[in-house]
Parts: structure tokens; C-alpha cells; sequence
């Protein structure tokens, strides 16, 4: 069984990411995977999708973001959007120095779920160059839950004051929101490396991502890959199927799951959920099949 590394990865600012990475054994790789994860998890969610996807010959790049999972330092707490985006950048940039490489030369794709797909959106519209496909699991750009007038008000006024250390639970605290197995609730409410609370300073980076991400669709030409839940509380369907249809690229895939809840990690059926995005991979992305 294929099994992955913990590694490290240190960005522009000297912060040491940790994350978990996975190499196929039998170093067949045929598609790279830079996969972030949502604004409470973090890579050790997503264990059983990436093992599948790497069994197949997917390499994957899945850093926690900082301040979350695997990295305790500065816990919840991002300093700016922009930093948010070097991160991905970097690693993306490092891996395409390394893909330019004779015996390296497969796709890359950018993967985002749930809060992850926000910021993927912005980087690959900001650096179309650095990827060749973008997948959006259950993308959190359009939340059924958002700020009131009186909070964005109290944010704009803690920006104005300089307030921007102060942690703020994020509003996911009950676990039926990701999934219905009760088993995985349990998993999630006792989950010691899930993220509970976030620096004012990450909610602006947040606030100015939603306005980047919208303005993303524009610049957004590679093939992308996006998977619904139906039964989604946190995500607005509708409204996130709106901006797929905006996004440029004519190389788009939708795929929605009636009855599944917003973690597709957690649903019973995964494994053909997943093997719905190998298919993907093979068709739209990788010039050799992947399984």
C-alpha cells in the first residue's frame, strides 16, 4: 500500500511548511498533484483519495497551508493574501524547474478543496504558466454562510486599527456539516491538528481573495476539473455552478453527487468519486493514461 512521507518545504519568509507528499513505488509518475486543502482541515483528511490517486501514478504535493495541520507556528494566522499565493507559487515554480527536466516531464495540476479552491482559482489565474489543469473539489467560493454588513464592518474597523493578531473561531464547529457518517464526525470532532480559529489578518487575506477569485474566471484557460456535493451546508451549488460557467476555458467538467454531503473524502462511495477524477486526469490531462 502506498503511503506517504512527511516532508518539509521552506517558503520565500523562511516558514518551514510541513506536509504530506507521496511517490508512486514504482516511480511510473504520470501527472504531479499540488493539492490545498480547506480552511479547518488539512492533508491528513484526504489520506484515502491521495493513496488511490497515487496508486495510479499520481505524484502529490500536499503541503498543510501555514498556521495549519502540521505547521504550529503562527497557528490560524496567514500576514497577507499575497503570502498565501507565494506559497503555492513557489512550490509550483520549484516543481516546474524540476518538470523541465528530460526524465520530469509530466503535467502539473492544481487542486483545491472546499477554502483551497479559493486560493487555487487566484494562483492559476495569476500564473497560468505554472500549471497545466485545475481541479475544484467542492470549491468554497461561494459559501451558503457569509459575513453579515456588522461583521465586515467590525473587520474593516480592526483593519483601520492595526487589530490583526486576534483569533476568531471559524463558524464550522459542527462536524454534520462535512459528512453524515457518524463514524467521521467523531473522527473530525477529535481531530487534534484541525484549525478551530483564525487571525483577523487571515479573514482580510480571505476577503480579498473572494474578490480575486471572482475576478479570476477571466484569466482561467486550462482545462478544469470541479465536483459538487448535492447535499452540501457549507457551499451554494447554484451559485458556484454560476461561476464555473463563467470561468473562460472551454475545456470544463462538472461532475455533482445527489446525496453527498460537502466532504466527498467521507462519503461511502469515494473510491468511484475519485475514480471519476483519474478518468478526468486520463482524458483531459495526462498524454499517457494514468491507470
Amino acid at each position: 500500500m502506498t503511503e506517504a512521507v512527511i516532508e518539509e518545504f521552506i517558503a520565500s519568509d523562511g516558514y518551514r511548511l510541513q506536509g504530506r507528499v507521496w511517490h508512486p513505488e514504482n516511480e511510473q509518475v504520470r501527472v504531479t498533484l499540488v493539492i490545498l486543502h480547506g480552511i479547518q482541515s488539512h492533508s491528513g483528511w484526504y489520506e484515502s483519495s491521495c493513496r488511490q490517486l497515487c496508486e495510479q501514478g499520481a505524484r502529490i504535493y500536499f503541503f498543510d497551508r501555514r498556521g495549519s495541520g502540521l505547521n504550529t507556528r503562527d497557528r490560524g494566522h496567514a500576514s497577507h493574501w499575497r503570502r498565501l499565493v507565494q506559497d503555492v507559487v513557489q512550490l509550483l515554480s520549484q516543481i516546474r524547474f524540476q518538470r523541465e527536466q528530460p526524465e520530469q516531464t509530466v503535467p502539473i495540476v492544481l487542486q483545491g478543496m472546499s477554502w483551497g479552491a479559493k486560493l487555487a482559482t487566484v494562483v492559476a489565474a495569476e500564473r497560468p504558466e505554472l500549471i497545466d489543469g485545475l481541479a475544484l473539489l467542492y470549491p468554497g467560493i461561494k459559501a451558503k454562510v457569509n459575513a453579515t454588513a456588522l461583521q465586515q464592518l467590525q473587520l474593516s474597523l480592526a483593519e483601520r486599527l492595526g487589530i490583526r493578531d486576534k483569533r476568531v473561531p471559524i463558524p464550522l464547529s459542527d462536524p454534520t456539516l462535512f459528512t453524515a457518517d457518524p463514524d467521521w464526525q467523531k473522527w473530525i470532532q477529535e481531530d487534534p491538528l484541525a484549525l478551530h480559529k483564525v487571525s483577523v489578518a487571515f479573514l482580510l487575506a480571505n476577503r480579498e481573495l473572494d474578490h480575486l477569485s471572482e475576478a479570476a474566471t477571466e484569466q482561467i484557460n486550462c482545462p478544469v476539473f470541479c465536483q459538487l456535493a448535492g447535499q452540501d451546508q457549507i457551499i451554494d451549488n447554484l451559485a458556484t455552478e454560476a461561476y464555473f460557467s463563467r470561468i473562460r476555458s472551454d475545456q470544463k467538467t462538472l461532475f455533482s453527487y445527489p446525496e453527498a454531503r460537502h466532504t466527498l473524502e467521507f462519503e461511502p462511495d469515494r473510491e468511484q468519486i475519485t475514480a471519476d477524477y483519474i478518468d478526468w486526469l486520463n482524458e483531459s490531462i495526462s498524454s499517457e493514461k494514468i491507470c
